[in-house]
């Protein structure tokens, strides 16, 4: 498991483990707070461009995501 902060999630780097459209690496561009708590956050695929919004618990899971270009 993925240990993150949700106060130094904004411009984070994360690697898809299984990649779709050869999109691989994707940076957090958005997270959105409600007091202490995480509401919405978004990624950018850096190839495409394409933009998602995900949980941010998400990124937590290592079968998904790896902090870091890698």
């Amino acid at each position: 498991m993925n240990q993150i902060n949700p106060k130094k999630l904004l411009n984070s780097k994360w690697t898809a483990v299984n990649p779709k459209n050869k999109e691989k690496h994707f940076t957090v561009t958005t997270v959105e707070f409600d007091e202490e708590l995480v509401t919405s956050c978004s990624i950018e695929a850096v190839m495409s461009k394409r933009e998602a919004v995900i949980q941010w618990q998400e990124l937590k899971d290592t079968s998904q995501w790896r902090q870091g270009w890698k």
